[in-house]
Order: structure tokens, then C-alpha cells, then sequence
């Protein structure tokens, strides 16, 4: 499966629409590009292979592989990418603004019936992001 991310940036964040054969899933939310400043920048433009990952804090999410100069770069919920990211990327219904978004937890739900019987059955899903 491919996943592509068409990024828009701007200086107080990146909006984005995630597409799966062209077709919309949802918007998304980023931090700005800041030369990939470790929880400062989104993620540079390029291919990452997706992982079903589980923490306290996001329950079951998605994590980005082989990020450069990067770890645990995530997507999970989240409405404001000053405050609630740092350096993942947060699906979202609508955006609000630059870097904000609404109802990121139901486009969440949505892109996981997508993505995660695709990785349970061991099959690999990649996403690309560019703008």
C-alpha cells in the first residue's frame, strides 16, 4: 500500500492531504520545516515505510521508519502542531488554519481501518510525502 502526504508549508506550519490512489483520506497537520531540527521540524520530504507501534501515552499508532537524523517520528492525534507535535504528524477532518486542524481523533479512526489490516497481515505500507 502507498500512502502519499501533498505538504503544504508555511512559517507557522504544514498542512497537508493524505491520499491513497489519489483519493482523499484526510488533511494533515505538521510542525513547519525548520532543517529537521529533532522535535522542532516536520519530516523531510521522501519515502517511510509505516509500523503499527503501542505506547502508554497513544495507545496504538503509526510509526514512520528510517526518518533521517530522526526516532519515533509518529502519526497520532493531535488539533495544533505548536502544541501537541513535536515533529510528528497529526491526521485531521478539517483544517483550521496553519498547523491546525479539527477532529484529528475520527480522521485518525478512519486512516487506522485503512492501514492496519494491511500491516496485521504483514504486508508493507509506505508513505510519501512531498509537496
Amino acid at each position: 500500500m502507498e500512502l502519499v502526504l501533498k505538504r503544504s508549508y508555511y512559517p507557522e506550519g504544514c498542512n497537508g492531504i493524505l491520499l491513497l490512489k489519489g483519493k482523499k483520506i484526510c488533511h494533515s497537520i505538521e510542525l513547519p520545516w525548520r532543517q529537521n531540527l529533532k522535535s522542532r521540524s516536520c519530516v523531510p520530504e521522501g519515502t517511510y515505510g509505516l509500523q503499527l507501534r503501542f505506547s502508554p501515552r497513544f495507545k496504538w499508532h503509526l510509526q514512520l521508519l528510517e526518518v533521517p537524523e530522526r526516532a519515533l517520528i509518529l502519526i497520532h492525534p493531535a488539533n495544533d502542531a505548536q502544541r501537541e507535535l513535536r515533529g510528528c504528524i497529526a491526521p485531521v477532518k478539517r483544517l483550521s488554519g496553519p498547523g491546525r486542524g479539527l477532529d484529528s481523533r475520527i480522521a485518525f479512526q478512519q486512516l487506522k481501518q485503512l492501514v492496519y489490516p494491511v500491516l496485521q497481515r504483514r504486508e508493507a505500507v509506505h508513505l510519501i510525502i512531498n509537496s
